[in-house]
């Protein structure tokens, strides 16, 4: 018998998250299903280095930690649970999982492989892929010999035949953030992997849970709106046949769900809005509509999809030379000026030339650069960093700032040892055809032999060729900014951005997105006449090297852009202290602008 409604809970959206988020959706109130999101590509990139110094490893050591607290608790419900913690070693994370309950366990648990595709290059490439750079075009030849891992990214299929094994824990390695939410829903509901707008509505449900608490309130622009910060609640969707649903989260929990706090996380790490891609369905996310229902429930619906395409996305690493970071503080009167003159003083004694080469002042202007460069701050971190793809190199940095500190300005306080150089992993994202992967559940046994093994293909038989270039777009040094003083003689008044908007900034590699969310349909159409692709390119002109590139979403009441070639390579290659662009929404709203008064003035109080 079909269920009427599905109650899906998230205890996690990336590795180091709340360790007791788990054990608080398990007993905080009625769920069928709980997901955790685990990975991330640079996850992934430490995961393999793990294995590297040690085979058995390659998996979310956390995830092990919290399930020996809660697998009695999981045992005697009727809750499943579906993770990615198995990184690119799922059997030996089971395996662990098994060993610590000591056999004392009425756990099924079932094992997704075969998105780890590392030992099947040579087989595939050159022949039936090129595994070019997705996001640069680059030649994969140029850096095959390097490559230390390459998972694809496993969409509905291994999914769903892990659910018909009656498993109530399923551990896989590299699948969408998404579709471990949205299996279940096709599992319970019995949809056809070809009923687009379900699916397309299952993903954006995925969308919504996947970064945990971010669509609870976490990382809010309206922070201080949130009443509660202890026992944070961790979201929850509630989804009904048809493919609706209301996000909330448990009650006498922290936190806040609104259509605030729900725009937010739906721009989050997006890139055109028309194609949000995932191996099963392409959704359409200006055709989201949102309702506050009641308190800390949100429903969303009028969600539109289309065909799934032929690929699969796949996550590559490889070795890319190394880095260092040392850092000393100076404090006291001048401390800028006395930073600015260490730092030139440390680079001309060291006097070696790097690949790159990185200093900042954290403290007043690391995350932001001149966007937040005022004041005279009374103390500085000052942060140097290096790469190269010389080891040598990279030692004598990490001998030279030691001896500055009694040679240098005054007010220093060391802050570390001398700094290890590390091996730096870089993101090589690229594209295999589906027909090319093909994966397998295995349901362990209490030792953690193999019971059964099911192999399934990645094929759904509904894959279609999709055009990315239907999508109106804007990009930078095309259409000129638009400024306020075209307002003329009205009575006007300058402002941060914040007053206006709300915003959150994310990374894919080298690209920053940020989303702009208008607090009015006013101010909305105030934005999309000002806040052009030119006007970003301006304000992030120190941090990025390529063209802006902004969607528009109606909808929302939201922009969309993303900045390309603005993180300096990006993940683990990235010197920049915000490597992922975390902070640039930030930036942008604290940016002043002069607009017309009665444009504040529709912003409800």
């Amino acid at each position: 018998m079909t269920k009427k409604t599905v109650r899906i809970g998230n205890a996690g959206g990336f590795w180091g998250d709340d360790l007791n988020a788990l054990k608080r959706q398990l007993t905080g109130g009625p769920l069928d299903y709980i997901t955790a999101d685990y990975l991330a590509e640079i996850t992934m990139s430490i995961l393999r280095k793990q294995q590297l110094a040690q085979p058995e490893l390659g998996y979310v050591s956390d995830f092990i930690d919290q399930m020996v607290d809660v697998a009695d608790i999981l045992a005697t419900s009727k809750v499943r649970l579906i993770v990615n913690a198995g990184g690119i070693n799922p059997v030996g994370c089971a395996r662990m999982l098994l060993q610590k309950l000591e056999g004392n366990t009425n756990l099924k648990v079932a094992v997704i492989e075969g998105d780890n595709l590392y030992d099947r290059i040579d087989e595939i490439y050159p022949a039936q892929a090129n595994f070019k750079n997705m996001d640069t075009g680059d030649d994969f030849a140029e850096i095959r010999s390097r490559i230390q891992s390459a998972n694809a990214y496993l969409g509905l299929p291994p999914l769903l035949k892990a659910l018909e094994s009656g498993a109530n824990v399923i551990i896989a390695g590299r699948v969408t953030d998404t579709s471990i939410t949205m299996a279940p829903l096709v599992h319970e509901f019995g949809w056809k992997l070809n009923d687009w707008d379900k699916l397309a509505a299952a993903l954006v449900a995925g969308h919504i849970i996947e970064c945990g608490a971010q669509a609870t309130g976490g990382n809010y622009t309206d922070w201080h709106k949130v009443q509660r910060w202890d026992n944070f609640g961790y979201p929850i969707v509630e989804v009904t046949e048809d493919g609706n649903f209301v996000v909330t989260k448990h009650p006498n929990t922290g936190g806040v769900v609104n259509v605030d706090t729900i725009r937010e996380q739906l721009v989050y790490e997006m890139g055109d809005p028309a194609y949000y891609i995932s191996p099963d369905v392409v959704a359409d996310f200006r055709t989201i509509k949102l309702e506050h229902v009641g308190a800390d429930k949100v429903r969303v619906f009028g969600i539109k999809g289309g065909p799934s395409t032929p690929f699969l996305k796949v996550s590559m690493a490889y070795n890319d030379g190394y880095k260092a970071t040392s850092s000393i503080i100076l404090s006291g009167g001048n401390a800028l000026a006395k930073a600015r003159a260490f730092g030139d003083l440390f680079w001309k004694r060291l006097n070696i030339n790097f690949v790159k080469k990185n200093t900042e002042f954290v403290g007043y202007n690391a995350c932001h650069r001149n966007l937040a460069a005022t004041g005279q701050p009374n103390e500085i971190l000052l942060q140097f960093s290096v790469f190269d793809y010389d080891k040598n190199k990279i030692n004598e940095f990490s001998k030279s700032i030691a001896p500055l500190i009694l040679s240098g300005p005054p007010g220093v306080a060391v802050t570390g040892g001398r700094p290890k150089p590390h091996s730096v992993m870089t993101y090589w994202p690229t594209l295999v055809p589906k027909p090319l992967v093909n994966t397998r559940v295995s349901v362990l046994a209490l030792d953690g032999s193999i019971e059964s093994t099911v192999d399934v293909t990645s094929i759904t038989g509904y894959e279609q060729p999709v055009n990315l270039e239907q999508s109106p777009k804007q990009i930078s040094g095309i259409l000129p900014p638009t400024h306020a003083s075209e307002y003329g003689n009205e009575d006007v008044t300058t402002i941060h951005f914040s007053e206006l908007c709300l915003a959150r900034s994310g990374d894919k590699g080298d690209t920053a997105n940020i989303g702009v969310i208008a607090r009015s349909p006013e101010v909305y159409t105030f934005i999309k006449k000002y806040l052009t692709a030119d006007v970003l390119k301006s304000m992030f002109a120190e941090v990025g090297r390529g063209q802006v590139i902004r969607f528009e979403l109606d909808n929302l009441l939201a922009l969309n852009f993303l900045l390309e070639h603005s993180l300096d390579g990006g993940g683990t290659k990235s010197l920049m202290i915000d490597a992922q662009g975390k902070t640039y929404a930030q930036a942008l709203l604290n940016q002043y602008v002069t607009i017309p008064r009665w444009i504040l003035d529709s912003v409800k109080p």
